[in-house]
């Protein structure tokens, strides 16, 4: 159901700040992990003096605004996984957080759907992993219990994610940076950071708008995360790939094929989720995403090329194993990119009335996703700490549900490292 009060309140848009010489801690990244962690260490100690530095001019301009804005449950992540653990605990408290703000958010619930016989074993695994992660009102449905809950969507059997739902990530970053302000933090916009020195027990940052020491350094840069900490003077422990993913929305007179969130069951071959059925805070139905290498970073367009990005992943051999290990994945996927019946197709899996002209172009993302040298994804949260410097430095879906439960963790170890 939809939470009451789901009109945000009014945030007030946090001072333009000058950067000041020194601070006790400095996050790098006003996304929604850098802010969240920033509010989680000025609720633990008021008297410190926090900065976030943030190279866009705004805050949470990237991957925590350019997704379709769900709550995730944690059903499919490996038990005893730092997703696992820090998305289950970060949904209750994200809920929580937008309850008390009255941010608008819905609680909608997810359907996970077999659609081949092959696929209901895997089911029956994503069930128990779900029970292990402790995620409540899960339900094993059959196909005509599937049809009462999503009467359009076709399966042979289901998996019912009461706990899953939606939010408007853009109102819950305002709200972030709009209390950390309160609490005495300060957000440097357009600061990007570009090399660093020590100097004793302080690291010395060079960023666009000068320089400043700090006591603590976390390091929340998403899609240039990797990049951030070799500028912090430690090696890449992984490098960043970006994946843009895109979407299609369903046209106003076919918005009621789907009531909840639809989701296929993840094929163990594939690296990503696939393409499913998303209701959107504010309105409308999302279908995809699909996922194709991203010629930039920050590459939202098709036409969007940075020769810099370009160059750093084809000069990474991991990207090529990884290529190489998938090429029919990433061959579809481009397909898909192009053609329109093709990615239609896909979603017919789901919903089998969907057709090519129910679907109008939608918005895309850019995942921010860690590869080894090796060519194989990092599956997990990664996180690198070394003396006063902690760097997240894989941080894809569920961050953004998980961002304050993220903030703690950080947060937790940071101040065993200051002590």
């Amino acid at each position: 159901m939809i939470e009451k009060n789901a009109c945000p309140a009014a945030a007030p848009t946090p001072a333009r700040e000058e950067l000041p010489a020194t601070a006790d801690v400095v996050v790098i990244g006003a996304g929604l992990v850098g802010l969240a962690t920033a509010y989680r260490y000025l609720e633990r100690r008021k008297n410190d003096a926090v900065l976030l530095l943030e190279k866009d001019d705004r805050v949470a301009c990237q991957q925590s605004t350019h997704n379709s804005g769900v709550l995730h449950a944690g059903l499919s992540y490996r038990p005893g996984s730092e997703k696992a653990r820090l998305c289950v605990r970060g949904l209750s408290q994200m809920v929580q957080f937008c309850r008390h703000h009255g941010l608008p958010h819905e609680i909608c619930g997810k359907v996970v759907v077999a659609t081949r016989q092959e696929e209901l074993d895997r089911l029956d695994g994503l069930l128990e992993r779900g029970l292990k992660n402790g995620l409540g009102g899960l339900r094993r449905l059959g196909a005509e219990e599937l049809r009462e809950i999503e009467p359009h969507a076709a399966g042979l059997g289901a998996i019912q994610v009461p706990q899953e739902g939606i939010v408007d990530y853009r109102a819950v970053a305002d709200r972030l940076a709009a209390e950390i302000a309160i609490r005495g933090g300060k957000i440097v916009l357009s600061a990007q950071v570009r090399g660093s020195r020590r100097e004793g027990d302080r690291l010395r940052l060079l960023t666009t708008q000068g320089e400043i020491a700090a006591r603590l350094v976390i390091n929340c840069g998403g899609l240039h995360s990797d990049r951030i900490t070799q500028a912090l003077g430690d090696e890449r422990p992984a490098r960043i790939v970006p994946f843009r993913g895109e979407y299609y929305q369903l046209k106003h007179g076919r918005r009621h094929l789907v009531r909840h969130l639809i989701y296929p069951v993840p094929d163990p071959t594939f690296p990503f989720l696939g393409v499913h059925f998303t209701r959107m805070i504010h309105g409308g139905i999302e279908a995809g995403p699909n996922a194709v290498l991203a010629l930039a970073r920050e590459g939202y367009k098709k036409t969007h090329v940075r020769l810099a990005d370009v160059w750093d992943a084809v000069g990474f051999a991991g990207l090529w194993r990884f290529v190489l290990r998938h090429r029919g994945m990433v061959a579809q996927e481009l397909y898909r990119s192009f053609v329109k019946r093709a990615f239609c197709a896909a979603l017919q899996r789901l919903v089998p009335e969907i057709q090519a002209e129910d679907l109008e172009p939608g918005g895309a993302g850019v995942r921010a996703q860690a590869m080894r040298p090796d060519g194989s994804l990092v599956e997990d949260f990664l996180f690198v700490r070394r003396h006063n410097v902690f760097s997240v430095v894989n941080a894809p879906s569920p961050a953004a549900t998980a961002s304050l439960a993220i903030g703690e963790r950080i947060v937790d170890e940071a101040l065993i490292a200051m002590t």
